[in-house]
């Protein structure tokens, strides 16, 4: 099993700037990448200062000059935000750009807050559907001389301009949760990426029998790759380790507020989340996180890891994002790269 960090711009508070909030950015994929870890995934969002990814490409391209081996991923572009033809040319000059070391995640989004100001009237399900429409357009343009005209988009002859440097494309991940999304991924030659959240080891079992599925009625495709996405913490003592769990459970609390889109929001922070409102979110409660996400000592954590890896977990993305400071997120990676990473090694 493969190791990547997934990782964006991240603010709770007005407290502070973009400048350093992109700074300290950096410096965790630079530790990433020094580190060995295989790639490095950014996504995109709009507005939410809780979650800075305006283009993802824009990051990758910065990320192409300051490392050296990791790939690095769009981890996701939101599909109804993109006509096939930009799409298909920034992804292609980004591959140029980083030696033909990009990959393309590509999901449907997940906030209605960003469907309102971008695509007003779209739901979850006509973003699913544009997603689909997408991906077989932007392989047709890289291809070359490729017409579309069907229910979203309608073009004449285009080629991608540029085209990427691998062959016969970017390898492309499809975000995917319900059976359907992971036939689609696998019968278009996708890979998988899956976000089971804080749902614990039950739902990461699902998510894996649902991509085996699919691959069961697709025999005729390569088998793809499967990539879990979930939230981690190395800890050193029990004291540690709950503060990590209450962090935690802050960030999964704010989460859920962005994702309901009900609470006043301004400068592009929402509302503030009292201690009360979070103590009536038991699902999401520090003793979950402990319980369901990869908190723990390095061997704890090792033996985690090890069970998602026997699952047959191609990559494991750890989440950075939580809400810590810095200091704490680079010590959790700094430990995960010297103390986990190592009881995989081939």
């Amino acid at each position: 099993m493969k190791f990547s960090l997934f990782v964006h711009l991240e603010r709770l508070n007005p407290g502070q700037t973009d400048e350093s909030l992109y700074r300290e950015f950096i410096a965790l994929c630079e530790i990433a990448d020094k580190g060995g870890m295989h790639a490095i995934w950014t996504g995109e969002h709009h507005g939410m200062s809780f979650t800075i990814a305006p283009n993802p490409f824009l990051s990758i391209a910065d990320l192409a000059r300051r490392t050296k081996n990791v790939r690095l991923g769009t981890g996701t572009v939101i599909a109804p935000f993109w006509h096939p033809i930009k799409l298909a040319g920034e992804a292609a000059m980004t591959d140029i750009i980083t030696g033909g070391r990009l990959d393309i995640g590509i999901a449907r989004g997940a906030y209605s807050f960003e469907y309102e100001r971008l695509a007003p009237g779209l739901d979850a399900w006509g973003a699913g559907q544009r997603m689909r429409e997408l991906i077989p357009a932007i392989k047709g343009l890289w291809q070359g001389d490729y017409a579309h005209e069907s229910e979203f988009w309608t073009f004449p002859s285009t080629t991608s301009a540029p085209k990427p440097v691998q062959e016969p494309h970017p390898p492309i991940w499809v975000a995917a949760r319900d059976p359907n999304s992971h036939e689609f991924a696998v019968a278009n030659g996708c890979n998988v990426q899956v976000t089971p959240l804080w749902n614990g080891d039950g739902e990461i079992a699902s998510l894996m029998e649902r991509f085996e599925a699919a691959c069961t009625k697709n025999p005729e495709v390569k088998r793809p790759k499967i990539m879990l996405l979930q939230h981690a913490y190395v800890g050193t003592d029990e004291a540690d380790l709950e503060q990590a769990a209450k962090e935690l459970s802050v960030y999964y609390n704010y989460f859920f507020a962005w994702f309901k889109n009900e609470r006043p929001i301004r400068q592009g922070l929402i509302e503030t989340i009292t201690e009360d409102e979070m103590a009536e979110n038991a699902i999401v409660a520090p003793e979950i996180m402990r319980k369901n996400l990869a908190v723990g000592t390095a061997d704890q954590v090792i033996a985690r890891l090890k069970a998602y890896e026997a699952m047959g977990y191609d990559e494991y993305s750890f989440w950075i994002d939580t809400g810590m400071s810095f200091e704490r997120k680079k010590a959790s990676l700094e430990r995960f790269i010297a103390e986990v990473m190592p009881a995989f090694a081939e």
